[in-house]
This record gives structure tokens, sequence and C-alpha cells, in this order.
């Protein structure tokens, strides 16, 4: 799989909606009918940052993640991208 570019602006595909959940969340993909795990709380804010946030990075430095953690974030936005839960953001 590749990796998304984390420098670019992303978002949740505007059919998809999230549920929180103690364990992280359930992504829903209303056209698609695909169902997503989020095991991560970081990772919620992350995805739910991503609408504000200028990339990928910026919502991942938002949401606490580090520098050494960076590559596993990037692998899980990357299978969210994968799965048409996230999509690149284009400008209005």
């Amino acid at each position: 799989m590749s990796k998304i570019d984390l420098d670019r602006a992303w978002d949740l595909h505007p059919q998809v909606s999230v549920r929180p959940e103690p364990f992280g969340a359930l992504l829903y993909h209303f056209g698609t009918r695909k169902l997503s795990f989020l095991k991560d709380r970081t990772l919620l804010e992350v995805v739910n940052g991503l609408r504000d946030a200028p990339s990928a990075r910026a919502a991942c430095a938002a949401a606490g993640v580090t520098d050494p953690d960076l590559p596993r974030y990037n692998a899980a936005l990357s299978a969210l991208v994968q799965s048409s839960m996230v999509v690149e953001r284009t400008a209005p």
C-alpha cells in the first residue's frame, strides 16, 4: 500500500459518518457500505482534525502525534484513503 502525502490537505469523505466509541471510533461510508474501525483515540483526533488542518501532518501534530509515531499514523491514514473513508481536500 502506498503512503499518502502528509503535506496535502485531506478530509473525511462527505458520505462518511463517525461514531465515537470507547476504543476509538466506527466509520461508516454510506456510498460504499464499508465499515472501518479506528482502534486509537489519537487517530480519531487526527481524522476529526483533518477538516480544519492545512495538511494531514498538521492534523497529526495538533493531535499530539510525535515524529517517531508519524509513520504509524501515515499508514493508518493511507488505509483510510484506500477504503475511500478519507479523500484529498480540494480548494474551494
